[in-house]
């Protein structure tokens, strides 16, 4: 069976909008209309696929066929661009990334894409260990992700590691580590996480034998605004090279690098637009990271 591509797509906007009232206005239909199509998908597949919260969200099965809608949609965009249609839109590339990857390296193979082909790209930005989320779901078609083993309909490509110094500006270790970065000091002596999803400073503490419940921590959610936290003073962090190597009068704190080991997934569909990407982003990675 095949899965009508106008239905996947009536469930991809439903999604989307979050309720069957805006996707009709999305789709200038009527509501009773998108009702129907989701009925008959549900009855073509057998099974649940979404399920009528407040917003929407899809089941599993639901999201397997929001991102074949996506795949669909990605695919058409970039043939009718390829053969030059008229009122054919420029394709557009979802991607999920982190947001280290994003402040540093990433940016430099998309702008050679853009430049070649004008796409569009829609980034979202998030943690690397929920990056692959974003693939499972349908909402990106390639994503920056710690996970190494291939989600579901995805090829895996590995882009290397990434090392992180902890740091702090010359002020704050003279302030709270006078006698060096023992684990009392550290246990006392504020830091700085992305969100509450970053491990980092947590895993240091822990190979430094501290209790990562003991010292303040602050939470600063951008990566550009993070490193300005501890070039000011605010707190100490651990940073990738390529942001120290930028940082203002930092020192660094001593201890064991902590690392993260980074890949590249991405739909497995015949795209020429999505090899460029990889091939692009692989070589930057190569260049940007360690092997």
């Amino acid at each position: 069976m095949q899965i009508p591509a106008d239905l996947a797509q009536t469930l991809a906007t439903t999604v989307d909008e979050g309720s069957l009232d805006a996707a009709a206005r999305a789709l200038h239909i009527t509501q009773p209309a998108v009702s129907q199509r989701l009925r008959t998908l549900e009855r073509l597949t057998g099974q649940v696929l979404l399920v009528r919260s407040r917003p929407v969200r899809p089941t599993p099965a639901g999201e397997v066929v929001v991102r074949y809608a996506r795949q669909i949609a990605q695919l058409d965009a970039e043939a009718s661009a390829s053969l030059g249609l008229e009122g054919a839109s420029r394709p557009v590339l979802s991607i999920g990334v982190n947001a280290d990857s994003l402040a540093t390296w990433f940016l430099t193979p998309l702008a050679r894409l853009a430049q070649r082909h004008g796409v569009i790209f829609d980034l979202h930005r998030d943690d690397e260990g929920r990056t692959a989320d974003l693939l499972v779901n349908g909402t990106v078609a390639a994503a920056v992700t710690t996970r190494h083993d291939p989600v579901p309909g995805c090829t895996v490509t590995r882009l290397g590691t990434e090392s992180y110094r902890a740091v702090a500006s010359a002020d704050f270790a003279r302030r709270w580590f006078p006698s060096g970065v023992t684990a009392e000091a550290l246990a006392s002596a504020p830091l700085v996480d992305v969100d509450s999803e970053d491990q980092l400073q947590t895993r240091y503490l822990e190979a430094r034998g501290v209790d990562p419940a003991l010292p303040p921590r602050h939470r600063i959610p951008t990566t550009p605004d993070f490193a300005r936290a501890i070039e000011m003073g605010i707190a100490w962090g651990l940073m990738p090279q390529a942001q120290r190597e930028s940082a203002a009068g930092i020192v660094d704190l001593g201890g064991p690098d902590i690392t993260v080991d980074l890949y590249w997934q991405q739909w497995r569909v015949r795209s020429r637009l999505l090899d460029e990407l990889t091939e692009e982003v692989t070589a930057e990675a190569r260049r940007a990271l360690l092997a």
